[in-house]
């Protein structure tokens, strides 16, 4: 079938099903509309008079009683007219509806109604008569009566009434029924219509389109870079498509068979190409080349690279007649003397047996016990050997023989083959040449030696005369040469018998640097942790007895607490700048490039730095230029560090005036003049300038040392030890700038901090760190921020109502584990005054005790070093119970090693604090595990 009669035939049964479906949907729109047209225009109207007749006879009932009751003689006349009224209306309502019912319940309703009505009417006139005589004293029975009427003609029209709302609501309620059967019909034919036309359609495209996403599919699946085999369209059809099919089929054999043709022709191009190209390689590699050496070493060189041979060897004739033999002149990848053979005889093994049949020879198979290929990780045996030799006029001058640790091919064979033609009349040539060279220096070594010869005879006779003289001056020199080698060797041997020990005492010093650098790290490290440990509860102790709410000491013992806790974080800071720089010193200190926004920074400076300006009536200004770059790469720790350090010296040394911050974009070429910036890009320079004390020109390098200040006399005005200005020379080192200072004395001083954004080399400097155990000084991040409280420590106060409300802690119990009493009791005290029930354990095994007996734990606070047991096997054996997989633990440690915090949260612990203990950082960390 064609393709207009698939189209017209499709097209066709969509029509009718389209046709047959509304057709349907007008029939049951029409039934519907039917059924709404009776419940509005019929059932409707009849509930709607039947309740104004109701409404006409309550008034006229209720006129009846004001006329009879209360009414004056108008009021009377004008009550009678409305009833009178309200009765005629009556009447035609009646009327209306007994022409319009068409059900016989209603009939005999509206019937019944009537003739109550009319026996109500009776009554209902005779009042009226009573009314108008004047004689109302006589209404009593006549009311009586009239109310029993009026109850029940209500009655009847209610019923009446009931049973057309009735009839509407079945009504209402088929009319529903019929429409959600119209719904389901329409749904049901749309559906098998949509099925339908779904089916005539796809019957329609997949019969029009199947041969053509065949033929589409095909020509999709042919790879245009290798035309050798393309798919053919299978013909399933006698229509158009067939046509093109056919055609598509004829024109994919006839590129076949072009592509084969241009391949075979290619191929053959490029192996002559790729032959001709080496072979004119090696031919201009034999220029300039006189010694038969030279020229095998170079051949056997660049020979075996081109053939992919992973060794080899070049042998050339030597002798003639019985002393002929080959000696070998030049390897490629040899082991040294062992590589192959030094030199062979005619028929002497396969190479030898080659030689004398004058054939070239190749072996795929490779006994076991044959040399090996050696490279610097072992030694493997080749996968194919050639013997070749090289002919000229008909004789072997010279052999060749290399191995591969793959096949030789077809080509490598007929490069070889082509190489060797020539290689003979070189080897010829070369030999020529070195024979003439050898003859010309021979020729002109015999004519020096004759003319020699005769100047000798004419000075033989003068030079006999001071030979013996010579001979013993000679003879006096040669003595005194030989006593001097003597001497020299003896200086020589002992020379190198000290260089010997010299070599031995550098690396026992070495080693000694080693070891020293280790022991240094462990001392830190101990250090680090025997300073913090008796640290830790100095600070919390002097920090519950500062408190002004919870303490129940005087101001005075209050403000001595605050000393004590002022001097703690004090001597912290100083442990963390000498932990810091040891490790700068040795290269140890690690740092991490990243994201900064600079933007930021005159905010941080000014919410840290104000109060002490506020404190010393001093002016405090930051000024940032719009060149400076928002987004800035650096180590944003070690870099806010540096700017604490400079602007606390300059408030330090500052008693009057200001201290102001400059941040702008640095000149490179001025940076150039103090650091090589080479690598580095994007300068920024920021000065920290001062009206302070200023430094003198001797004492400006002096105080950049570590431990050295301006005025280092004992009876110093200012305090400190020294240190500052070192660090944040060697941190600015480490992120690639540097510090200079501008100063004179009774001036003031200017700080220039300058620094590049990530320069280059400093990216992976957190690479280049020892993976050795180190010191890791409390960073920063742990114990205070690296722009933290100035001078004395900030004590934040909370009344008792707040107090109250961040108290997650009552009635949980914490078990303290800590082999130092002075811990536990700082931790016991601090904790209970919290509202905790406190447990103790001095080590591992007692913490596992009192698990095990069942106590209701909240939460683990665990030191790490501790005797018997310590902090990370407990962890382990806790965790490996199941029912405290969930129970908080939280590390502490004083001996803050690089990499402490993954090893104790690897070990199971919930989470990590370094010591000496923060109280609000400690409480912190409680109150997030205890409230989870």
């Amino acid at each position: 079938m064609g393709f207009k009669k698939k189209q017209m035939l499709g097209f066709g049964l969509i029509l009718l099903f389209l046709a047959i479906l509304l057709s349907f949907m007008m029939v049951t729109l029409n039934n519907l509309k039917s059924s709404m047209t009776e419940i509005v225009e019929n059932r409707y109207e009849k509930v709607q008079d039947s309740m104004e007749i109701r409404q006409l006879f309550s008034r006229s009932d209720r006129e009846i009683l004001f006329a009879a009751n209360d009414a004056n003689k108008e009021e009377r006349a004008e009550s009678l007219e409305i009833i009178n009224e309200n009765h005629s209306l009556i009447e035609s309502k009646i009327a209306g509806l007994s022409g319009t019912l068409n059900k016989t319940k209603a009939k005999q309703l509206l019937k019944e109604f009537e003739t109550q009505y009319a026996s109500y009417s009776i009554t209902e006139a005779e009042i009226i008569q009573k009314i108008k005589s004047g004689n109302p004293s006589d209404l009593t029975s006549l009311m009586v009566d009239q109310r029993e009427k009026r109850t029940k003609v209500i009655s009847t029209m209610d019923e009446f009434k009931d049973y057309q709302e009735s009839v509407m609501k079945d009504t209402l309620s088929n009319s529903k029924q019929t429409y959600e059967d119209m719904i389901g019909f329409v749904i049901f034919a749309v559906i098998l219509s949509i099925l339908v036309i779904s089916v005539t359609v796809v019957w329609m495209i997949r019969s029009t389109s199947k041969d053509l996403q065949s033929i589409t599919n095909v020509i999709k699946n042919i790879d245009f870079k290798n035309l050798s085999v393309i798919p053919r369209i299978p013909v399933r059809t006698t229509d158009e498509i067939s046509d093109i099919a056919r055609s598509f089929n004829d024109m994919a054999e006839s590129l076949e068979d072009y592509n084969r043709k241009e391949k075979d022709f290619t191929e053959k191009i490029s192996e002559q190409n790729w032959i001709q190209t080496r072979v004119a390689d090696i031919a201009t590699m034999y220029q300039r080349i006189v010694d038969v050496e030279v020229l095998a070493d170079r051949f056997i060189t660049r020979l075996a690279p081109m053939m992919g041979a992973s060794i080899g060897a070049f042998y050339v004739k030597r002798g003639e007649g019985v002393d002929m033999r080959f000696v070998k002149l030049a390897s490629f990848a040899g082991d040294g003397e062992d590589s192959g053979r030094r030199e062979f005889r005619l028929g002497e093994g396969l190479i030898g047996q080659c030689a004398l049949e004058k054939k070239s020879k190749v072996i795929d198979d490779i006994p076991e016990d044959f040399q090996l290929v050696t490279t610097g990780l072992g030694e493997v045996n080749p996968k194919s050997i050639v013997i070749a030799p090289v002919v000229f006029e008909d004789e072997v001058v010279a052999m060749v023989e290399l191995a591969s640790l793959e096949t030789f091919t077809k080509l490598q064979k007929s490069f070889l083959s082509q190489v060797l033609d020539t290689l003979g009349i070189t080897i010829n040539n070369v030999e020529g040449r070195m024979e003439i060279e050898r003859l010309l220096k021979e020729s002109q070594a015999q004519t020096e030696e004759l003319q020699a010869q005769s100047e000798e005879l004419q000075s033989q006779s003068e030079e006999m005369q001071a030979q013996s003289e010579e001979l013993q001056t000679q003879a006096e020199e040669l003595r005194m040469i030989n006593e001097q080698l003597e001497e020299r060797n003896r200086e020589t041997e002992e020379k190198s018998k000290e260089l010997q020990v010299a070599k031995q005492n550098l690396e026992k010093q070495a080693e000694e640097l080693k070891l020293s650098s280790k022991y240094k790290s462990e001392f830190m490290a101990n250090m680090s942790h025997e300073l913090r440990t008796p640290l830790n509860s100095i600070l919390i102790l002097s920090e519950m007895l500062s408190d002004p709410n919870d303490s129940k000491l005087n101001e005075e013992q209050q403000e001595f607490a605050r000393v004590i806790n002022s001097s703690g974080q004090d001597l912290l800071m100083l442990i963390n700048d000498i932990l810091d720089l040891s490790k700068v010193e040795v290269g140890k200190l690690e740092v991490v490039f990243d994201e900064m926004n600079l933007s930021e920074l005159p905010e941080l400076l000014h919410r840290n730095f104000d109060h002490v300006a506020k404190k010393k009536n001093i002016d405090f200004i930051i000024e940032k230029s719009k060149n400076v770059p928002d987004i800035f790469f650096t180590d944003e720790q070690r870099f806010q560090q540096i700017l604490k350090n400079l602007l606390s010296n300059a408030f330090k040394f500052t008693e009057k005036g200001s201290v102001s911050v400059q941040i702008q974009k640095a000149d490179e070429e001025n940076v150039a003049q103090w650091i090589q910036t080479k690598g580095a890009s994007n300068w920024v320079e920021i000065k920290v300038t001062d009206t302070g004390i200023g430094i003198s020109k001797e004492k400006q390098k002096l105080i950049f040392e570590a431990f050295q200040q301006g005025d280092g006399a004992t009876m110093r005005k200012y305090g400190g030890t020294g240190l500052g200005l070192s660090i944040c020379r060697e941190f600015a080192k480490l992120l690639g700038g540097w510090v200079i200072v501008d100063s004179e004395e009774g001036q003031g001083s200017t700080f220039t901090f300058f620094i590049p954004s990530m320069p280059e080399g400093f990216e992976n400097v957190g690479e280049a760190i020892a993976a050795a155990p180190e010191v890791a000084a409390a960073s920063h991040d742990d114990s205070t921020a690296a722009f933290g409280g100035q001078g004395e420590s900030d004590v934040v106060i909370m009344d008792e109502e707040d107090r109250n409300k961040v108290k997650p802690f009552c009635n949980k119990t914490v078990l303290v584990v800590d082999d130092d009493h002075r811990n536990i009791f700082a931790l016991k005290n601090a904790l209970k005054h919290e509202g905790m029930e406190i447990l103790t354990a001095e080590n591992g095994y007692e913490c596992l005790e009192l698990l095990e007996k069942g106590n209701d734990i909240d939460v683990i606070l665990m030191d790490i070093m501790m005797p018997g047991m310590d902090g990370y096997e407990t962890m382990t054996r806790i965790r490996e119970q199941s029912k405290f997989e969930e129970l908080p633990i939280i590390a502490l440690t004083a001996k803050a090693m690089k990499g402490d915090r993954e090893k104790c949260l690897k070990a199971g612990a919930s989470d990590y604090v370094s010591k000496p203990l923060k109280l609000d950082q400690l409480l912190s960390v409680l109150r997030v595990w205890l409230t989870n």
